[in-house]
């Protein structure tokens, strides 16, 4: 635990004010995070804390260099600066190199941190401790974990650039077992407060789920239609926008590169009425309006701190819109300057109803509920693996009437866009493998696909 024991405003200005580069952009967030973890129907650990992380990027001929570290005092601020002061003069010029951003202050900018506490869950872990009694009397058990942050950072540049963003970030995950912990379900989801997530609601899902699995049918591998939940389609479309680098298609070296050479930017690469977007103001899903850059790579440059964001097609009726891009990249390229954003949405136009409308047109499939340990496998179609986990369920005669073994899976995201059948309306929907400590703003329909792929049979619970 960091803390400060100066202002925010006053380690950025101080940083400025201290560096012998003729320019110099930096970067301070400070962060407060509450957590409750449980297992065996028990709270088990609770925690808070209070972090400050100074990044000071020193710009000379050219040249840059990134120094990043925990800081609350000016002293340590101090020891940033001399460092990356002396590394920039070591460095040679960036291939990156752009006029840094200009501006002046935002209106908020000399108000203080905000703050989050344990107190975020006070709703919530009173409902929960009502749930615990209920599994246990019902021989049911849960396990699972809540974190909750409020990151405020301030950007500060030599060209005037003042910039304030106040980040709430939280997630709930629960895993329930039967009671000889044969059978599993998740649940899980992504907030802003913690005021939209019911205790009661979860329990309530897994309960369902696990009586779900009170038959149990062994399937070989294969094509199955198969209805992903929200969940699972931002497990994999997340990947989608990773790999959406302006530069490395450009290079030939994705999914997004044009035979012969270039970018597939105006292809089609969905179904028509497909949106991949991201727009910092997504009511719920509210992001950096700005570029906030440490280091330099292929999606991102130091250059660009402080240049606004606003909402941008990745994938528009269908078409490949807009791929990431910097400055630099755009110069590559001949196309806009695209940001990466800190959020994704996926919209079907005319798509409705929910996950149990798309099952009950299923006539024999397969119900997901999440995947994880997913890598990828060629770049160039962007081809994923991964497994099912906690929960593949048997769609008969548009019902669900058991549980089925794991699979490993082999499909690409990018194709799914252009097989799907039948999309559900867009809701919040958490990746389980990403979503806890990486990215965690999505909102996603379900799809339903009609040959998904099930390489192989997993024996994972």
């Amino acid at each position: 635990m960091t803390r400060a024991t100066s202002s925010p405003q006053h380690l950025v200005d101080h940083a400025l004010e201290t560096s012998a580069s003729p320019e110099c952009v930096v970067i301070v967030q400070d962060e407060t995070h509450a957590n409750l973890r449980w297992a065996n129907n028990t709270l088990t650990t609770n925690g808070v804390g209070h972090d400050v992380g100074v990044t000071v990027i020193a710009f000379r001929d050219g040249a840059t260099a990134s120094v990043s570290s925990t800081a609350a005092s000016t002293e340590r601020v101090t020891a940033l600066v001399e460092a990356a002061d002396a590394a920039v003069r070591r460095a040679q010029p960036a291939e990156d190199r752009n006029d840094l951003v200009s501006g002046d202050a935002a209106a908020d900018w000399d108000d203080a941190p905000a703050a989050t506490s344990i107190e975020v869950y006070g709703a919530f872990a009173k409902a929960l401790g009502e749930e615990f009694e209920r599994a246990e009397a019902e021989q049911r058990v849960l396990y699972g974990f809540v974190n909750h942050e409020i990151a405020t950072t301030y950007l500060g540049s030599s060209t005037g650039l003042r910039r304030r963003h106040v980040q709430p970030t939280g997630h709930y995950a629960c895993t329930g077992k039967t009671a000889d912990l044969s059978t599993s379900a998740w649940v899980g989801g992504a907030t802003r407060d913690f005021t939209d997530v019911d205790a009661h609601a979860m329990a309530d899902t897994l309960t369902t789920r696990l009586g779900w699995a009170t038959r149990r049918v062994d399937l070989p591998a294969g094509r199955y239609d198969t209805v992903l939940p929200p969940t699972c389609v931002a497990d994999v479309m997340l990947d989608a926008y990773w790999g959406a680098g302006a530069r490395v298609a450009h290079e030939g070296q994705s999914v997004y590169a044009r035979r012969g050479g270039g970018t597939r930017i105006g292809e089609r690469v969905g179904r028509p009425g497909t949106h991949l977007y991201s727009d910092p103001a997504y009511p719920g899903l509210e992001c950096e309006p700005f570029v906030l850059a440490s280091s330099s790579g292929n999606t991102s440059s130091v250059f660009d701190n402080g240049l606004p964001l606003a909402r941008t097609e990745w994938v528009s009726d269908g078409i490949l819109s807009s791929l990431i891009q910097t400055r630099h990249s755009a110069t590559m390229t001949g196309q806009p300057v695209t940001p990466g954003i800190d959020n994704l949405v996926l919209e079907v136009d005319g798509a409705s109803g929910s996950i149990g409308d798309l099952v009950a047109d299923v006539d024999h499939g397969l119900l997901l509920t999440c995947m994880w340990y997913i890598r990828e496998v060629d770049p160039q179609t962007m081809l994923l693996t991964g497994l099912t986990r906690d929960g593949v369920y048997l769609v008969e005669g548009g019902e669900i009437t058991g549980a089925v073994n794991n699979f490993r899976w082999n499909e690409s995201p990018v194709d799914l866009l252009r097989r799907y059948t039948a999309a559900s309306a867009t809701v919040p929907g958490l990746s389980r493998e990403w979503g806890d400590d990486y990215f965690s703003r999505t909102a996603m329909p379900g799809l339903r696909v009609p040959d998904f792929n099930m390489s192989s049979v997993s024996q994972a619970l």
